[in-house]
């Protein structure tokens, strides 16, 4: 692996190569790239977070974040994007956590696709973050090559800088006795199943961005699945546990409140 340089960002030039590379990454136009290169220049000297990676002098990963609520502790990472064989996008999040850790910050937050699996396990397996909100419909429509035909349903994750560090090759999450699947998936498409468990499993494609291209419906029906699951589980209070063998998502569902006991009292 390439020697990595990783470091702030102040010019329009070192900006313009930023676009350059994002638009390569998501399959856009250097105009139609998912920040401008105006936008990353104000962002840099209003004191927020804008760094590249170089491998041998040349570009091959960037990250934009800016402060976020609650103000004083936290950062949210907007956008970082890589090309693979570096090891850019991991070595551009521990950049940016020191970056934040050095003023004073205790969360990094940002978004992802909660069907691409890859971004799941580099998440939460590597990175220790955790699931907070499930977002529906998040970015409205989107037509670059990655998300294009599909609705943007995004994770919100918190990486929680005060932590310990996941030790590195942590392979993952292991299952408590009497987990159930919630989606299953069954030959390429999911299946949802009915269970009241206390732990569950959330399935995800393969690949969902090969699916979008070979099979649209199924893909939009992974989509519609991991909404009706996931989405409810978080929006009910459950806990995203981890990523359970590169596959899924491992949730523990939120206690159900017992009844109200009726009073009494001796008169």
């Amino acid at each position: 692996m390439n020697h990595l340089d990783i470091r702030a960002l102040h010019t329009m030039e070192e900006f313009d190569s930023v676009c350059r590379l994002f638009a390569d990454i998501w399959g856009t136009q250097p105009g139609g790239a998912p920040v401008s290169a105006e936008v990353m220049c104000a962002l840099a000297h209003a004191g927020n977070y804008v760094a590249g990676a170089y491998a041998d002098g040349r570009l091959t990963g960037a990250s934009v974040a800016f402060y976020g609520e609650p103000a004083g502790t936290t950062l949210h990472s907007h956008i970082t994007g890589a090309t693979p064989g570096h090891g850019a996008g991991l070595a551009l999040k521990q950049h940016q956590r020191q970056w934040a850790l050095d003023r004073g910050l205790k969360r990094i937050t940002w978004t992802y696709d909660p069907l691409i699996r890859r971004n799941a396990h580099f998440n939460l397996t590597k990175l220790g973050a955790r699931p907070e909100e499930y977002l529906r419909s998040f970015y409205g429509a989107m037509d670059d090559a990655i998300n294009g035909g599909d609705e943007s349903d995004r994770l919100l994750a918190a990486w929680d800088l005060c932590a310990p560090q996941p030790a590195p090759g942590h392979a993952g999450i292991t299952l408590p006795a009497g987990t159930a699947h919630a989606v299953v998936d069954r030959g390429g498409h999911p299946e949802l199943r009915s269970t009241d468990a206390e732990f569950v499993l959330v399935d995800l494609p393969d690949d969902i961005e090969a699916l979008r291209r070979t099979d649209p419906a199924a893909a939009h029906a992974w989509r519609l699945a991991v909404r009706h699951t996931l989405g409810e589980l978080l929006d009910g209070g459950a806990r995203v546990l981890g990523c359970h063998d590169r596959r899924g998502y491992l949730v523990h569902r939120a206690p159900t409140p017992s009844a109200p006991q009726p009073f009494g009292s001796n008169q």
